[in-house]
């Protein structure tokens, strides 16, 4: 299956990682949500999140994984990232096997 190219600044694509990560567990909860539109404009926020809406998870990795080579990513970018993710994770004050699953995979394609 061919995923079509993304045209997304780093901003666009943080948003769509963050999304992933509060939809580890198969739904994105209003707390998940809420910390995720703080951290970006509301533009961008509809934007990436009528696109994630209508993806599928092989879809959304596909495109995680060609849009951040893209990217050259600095270390304390990748901190930055690390900790807004860890931030989603546990909004819900839980961590279970799919936010972990979810976690590994995104750390292969992100490192």
């Amino acid at each position: 299956m061919e995923t079509e190219k993304t045209n997304w600044n780093k901003n666009e694509l943080h948003t769509y990682i963050l999304l992933l990560c509060a939809n580890a567990d198969g739904v994105e909860g209003e707390e998940e949500l809420n910390l995720i539109k703080q951290k970006t404009d509301t533009t961008t926020f509809s934007k990436i999140y009528a696109e994630f809406s209508l993806d599928n998870e092989e879809v959304r990795l596909e495109k995680i994984n060609r849009t951040v080579q893209n990217f050259n990513y600095s270390h304390m970018e990748l901190v930055a990232l690390r900790k807004e993710m860890d931030d989603i994770y546990f909004a819900d004050q839980k961590y279970g096997m799919m936010e972990r699953n979810l976690d590994r995979i995104l750390d292969n394609i992100i490192y």
